[in-house]
Parts: structure tokens; sequence; C-alpha cells
């Protein structure tokens, strides 16, 4: 069974464009708070916030029971990078963006982890003719080779999405993501399967975890859902029931077990506690109507491909 994380950068303040919707927490009152969750067995811990004192993040993890699901490097930062980092036009900004991940890596380490995971959000471009793709596709190479060549025992797994804050990201879709890492061609150097972001590309999750598998890239799981309009981060389950359903069923037949789920779950008003609570015992439902799927009943009607019959049958698992 999967073990269930709260990414840090939820536990305290929540805000958007318009409103803050939480108080901002110190460290040890966010583990203090993961550890009062139902079910939570670690955290997604957000670098450099969370990285001041790392003696004293190691002790507060140990103290509070939490394992360490990925170090999530921040890689759009306010007054830094501001026109993107991994394929700043910059050589002084890639390579600070590159030190940093190595310190990064190097950190994880310290807690025992062996995975980042980083989300390129304002590497893109906002208008045509903004930018040079090519020389983006160089930069980008440039900058995770260099990093991914500091430690290869950690895996770099690089989290797609659409938009947000550019008006187009660079790596955009499951795609766009996977051909990169095969451009690249290391084997620590992989995706974070979002599958809010995915449903969000207007992708399958269990088609886009499926070509992650075909092409042997390393994966990771976050855990949310939308209306397929925008990135909201609601409760998993909340719109697509089937898909995570089939997302589940799909992540059993690739093999991914004993491995995290990290949650990024917008609390807004409501009670953090109660959201990520209700979170992860969604995903535990959403799992336990997975696991009455018959594997032979599934596979044949998958052959079959009749969707009368096939959802006629989900329903009756119900």
């Amino acid at each position: 069974m999967n073990k269930l994380a709260a990414i840090t950068g939820f536990l305290g303040a929540a805000h958007n464009r318009y409103m803050v919707y939480q108080a901002d927490r110190p460290l040890a009152a966010k583990l203090q708070l993961a550890s009062c969750i139902p079910g939570c067995e670690g955290v997604e811990a957000c670098y450099p916030s969370d990285f001041a004192d790392v003696k004293e993040l190691r002790r507060l993890l140990g103290e509070y029971g939490l394992g360490v699901a990925a170090v999530n490097f921040r890689s759009r930062r306010t007054g830094q990078w501001m026109r993107g980092s991994f394929t700043s036009e910059r050589r002084q900004e890639r390579q600070d963006v590159v030190d940093d991940l190595r310190r990064a890596m190097d950190c994880a380490t310290e807690l025992g982890c062996r995975r980042i995971t980083t989300c390129p959000l304002n590497d893109g471009s906002d208008a045509p003719f903004e930018t040079d793709f090519l020389r983006m596709y160089d930069f980008a190479a440039e900058t995770l080779v260099a990093a991914c060549a500091h430690r290869p025992d950690v895996t770099i797994c690089i989290e797609y999405k659409k938009n947000d804050p550019r008006q187009r990201c660079f790596f955009g879709t499951v795609g766009e993501a996977a051909s990169f890492c095969r451009y690249v061609g290391l084997t620590n150097l992989g995706v974070t399967l979002d599958i809010g972001h995915a449903l969000y590309a207007e992708e399958r999750p269990a088609q886009s975890l499926a070509l992650l598998a075909k092409l042997k890239i390393p994966y990771y799981v976050h855990v949310n859902d939308n209306d397929g309009r925008w990135d909201w981060d609601m409760l998993p389950g909340t719109f697509h029931l089937w898909e995570f359903a089939e997302f589940f069923y799909a992540l059993k037949k690739v093999g991914y077990d004993n491995d995290w789920y990290a949650f990024d779950v917008f609390p807004k008003e409501i009670d953090i506690c109660q959201n990520f609570t209700a979170a992860f015992a969604l995903t535990r439902k959403l799992e336990e109507i997975t696991g009455r799927i018959d594997r032979a009943t599934m596979e044949e009607l998958m052959t079959e491909r009749n969707p009368a019959r096939t959802i006629q049958y989900l329903y009756s698992l119900l």
C-alpha cells in the first residue's frame, strides 16, 4: 500500500490572487499539524522554506514520526528567476538554479529521501515570439543534466502543468515531459504525475501513467482533483470518481506500490486538518472501490470495449 504525505506548503498560509485564507505557521507547527492528521505518514518538504536548519527539520520529523516522500524544489520564487529558472536566457541564473538544486539534493539525502520534485511553472512563455524554443530545450537539458549528475542516486521529477503563472508552461503535458526525459536520457530524471494537472491538460491519468511506465521513466504521484477547467487542488474524487479508480487500477498493474502519494489539496477557508483528513480517507475509499474490481472480468470488458457493459459493471461495485 502506498503511504500518504501532505505537502508542507499546504499546511500554512493558503492564498490565491485575491485572498489569504489561512494563517501562516512556522515549520514546527506545520509538522505538528501533519502528525495530527489521521492517516498521514509523512510530508513532502518544500525547499528552501523548510530547510533553514536541516538538523532541526530532521529532529522534528523524528519527533512526530513523519517520513519524507520527496523534497519539493521551488524553482519559482519572488524576486528570483523571474523569466524562468532552468531555461533562463542568463547563464548565471541557470548556474544559480543548478547550484541550489544540488544543495536540495544533498538536503534530501540527509533526510533519507532520494527524490526531488520540481514544478517549473515560471519556465515558459506568455506570447508568440517571446522566446526561442530551441534554445529553451538546450538550456533545460544543460541545467537538468548538470543537476542530475551531482547525485545519480537521487531522482529529479519534473511536475508538468499546462499553465500558471505562464500563459503556457514549458512542460505542459505528460508527453512533453516524457519526451524531454527521453531526449536527455538519464535514469534519474523523471516525471511527477499530478492527477489534477493531467486532468487539466485534458489527459486520462491512467493513460499518462501507462506512457511513463512503457517508456520506463521514473514517476511520482500527486493527488488532487478539479473540474477540468482550472487547477483547483480539490479533494480526490470530487469530480472524477471513475478516472481515479482507473488510475489506481493502472497503478496496480504497473507495480507502483509501497511508495508515496503526496497531496496538494487547497483548503481555502476549510480547516486544514479536516481537509487533509477528508483527502486521505477519500483516497483509501477510492482504493477500496478499485479493489472490488475483478481483474479477469475487467480485462475481458476492456478487450470487448463496450461501455454499456463496463460502466454498468463498475456501478454494480458500489
